[in-house]
């Protein structure tokens, strides 16, 4: 069955990737930019390129009208759109870490508040968030980053409990070191010390995290919410 699908910060990395496996799929599926170009390999795959800032209410708004004239209600939502500005507490300005909340955090409550409509109304929904190893785990210089996606755990597990009733599902997937471009571009001796942490002696690849969004989107995961799946080599076990 063809699904209205939404993945915002579908334009890379593992939101790219996580829009690709759900379009060969058989999905409809829209992604959100921000910035740039819509990546030729997702247009070609069929997916809805749709220019939105979740920071802005109003672009959000746009947004959805967009995604629904053109593949109606939103079915499924995948979260995953956020950014870094890393620094060491002491140095970090309060506009960083308000900007990193603003997207990660509050840009994703605008997105699942949108979308919850529509799936109220159908009485059935997937959500999925997409969190991070490092709101289990914590990480020098990225108090702002941690905490927005350490709130997306809790954040999810409201709104599993506010919405399960009406047969919608809203689970996290917390990667751990994926090989992406950002990642690609740290020095050899900081990606060493970062794969002598994993247990799996390996980055992710964004497939792995995509497999497990479109496990969570799927029928046999429907007795499934509020749970935190780690896609992290083992990385943050035990929390």
């Amino acid at each position: 069955m063809s699904r209205s699908v939404l993945v915002t910060g579908g334009n890379r990395g593992i939101g790219m990737a996580i829009a690709r496996a759900l379009a060969e799929g058989g999905d409809k599926v829209a992604i959100t930019y921000r910035t740039g170009e819509p990546p030729k390999e997702l247009t070609e795959l069929g997916c809805l390129p749709v220019k939105c800032d979740i920071t802005d209410q109003e672009q959000v708004d746009q947004a959805y009208k967009e995604i629904e004239a053109a593949h109606g209600r939103v079915e499924v939502l995948v979260a995953n759109a956020g950014i870094t500005r890393d620094q060491l507490l002491l140095r970090m300005s309060e506009e960083d870490f308000t900007a990193v909340l603003d997207t990660n955090l509050t840009g994703t409550f605008r997105v699942v508040k949108a979308a919850s409509r529509g799936m109220l109304r159908a009485r059935a929904g997937r959500i999925v968030l997409i969190s991070s190893v490092v709101g289990l785990l914590g990480s020098a210089g990225q108090t702002n980053y941690a905490a927005a996606k350490a709130g997306l755990v809790g954040f999810a597990r409201s709104v599993a409990r506010e919405l399960g009733s009406r047969n919608i599902t809203c689970n996290v997937v917390a990667p751990g070191f994926v090989d992406t471009e950002m990642t690609r571009a740290l020095g050899e001796e900081r990606r060493a010390e970062i794969v002598a942490q994993v247990p799996l002696g390996r980055y992710a690849q964004a497939e792995e995290v995509a497999a497990a969004v479109r496990f969570l989107a799927s029928d046999e995961a429907a007795y499934i919410t509020g749970a935190v799946i780690p896609v992290d080599g083992g990385l943050g076990m035990g929390h």
